[in-house]
């Protein structure tokens, strides 16, 4: 099983995100320049956190036109695994593997800190390690991480349990008090409808060890690790 790490000019999350894969789990893993178009060497894509091409005209909206993402749509279309951290998730609303939008944070602030997440469905390939209500720890950071979406595609993501990370108190209250950026419905991380992408604004890959404030990150890779396994026995 491989793991492939997207970098596009202004990626800065790759090396983090090969650090938890790789070196704390022993994963196999590769990075994937912006340009490449073969990805039948990966079993799941991640796009890490970052500011791709600056960020210009809108985050993720430049980088969403990159050579890769011809391919990365291919390869979710397929039904391969895809990952979306930060940036990554800001990509994979632009290209559409995704439903909604990110916008700006409602207080107009760009906001580098801990929260907590409760897990709201372990039955998808990213969160089976995790029970339904456990609370991760998990750091955010960014200026562009407030959700949005229609109301009838908010209802129909609630229906699919498509939602699968809310910010929370750190006893899995689901209040405006625990929301950093204005998300609607507090959302944190969603799934697309065939339930093999995903998007999340907080960053896993830095809570990879004990040393790092602890490890809830993991319980994302070897989720994964889990289903990729099951899939070809």
């Amino acid at each position: 099983m491989k793991f492939g790490i997207v970098v596009f000019p202004g990626t800065w999350s790759d090396g983090d995100c090969y650090y938890a894969i790789h070196n704390v789990l022993g994963y196999e893993a590769g990075y994937i320049w912006h340009k490449e178009t073969d990805l039948s060497d990966y079993d799941c894509l991640v796009l890490p956190g970052g500011f791709s091409y600056g960020d210009y005209l809108r985050a993720g909206a430049i980088a969403r036109f990159s050579r890769v993402m011809v391919s990365v749509e291919r390869f979710a279309q397929n039904g391969g695994l895809v990952v979306g951290i930060c940036n990554g998730f800001q990509i994979l609303c632009e290209a559409g593997l995704l439903p909604g939008v990110l916008l700006p944070n409602d207080h107009l602030q760009y906001r580098c800190q801990g929260t907590y997440l409760r897990a709201e469905n372990n039955a998808v390939p990213f969160t089976s390690r995790c029970s339904t209500g456990q609370v991760l720890k998990v750091p955010i950071s960014h200026y562009e991480g407030n959700y949005f979406a229609e109301d009838a595609v908010l209802r129909e993501m609630e229906a699919n349990g498509q939602i699968i990370f809310r910010y929370c108190s750190p006893h899995g209250e689901v209040t405006e008090k625990f929301n950093p950026n204005g998300s609607l419905h507090n959302i944190a991380g969603i799934i697309n409808n065939g339930g093999n992408v995903m998007g999340m604004m907080p960053h896993p890959e830095r809570v990879c060890e004990a040393l790092l404030g602890g490890d809830d990150g993991n319980l994302i890779w070897e989720s994964i690790n889990d289903y990729l396994h099951g899939r070809t026995e």
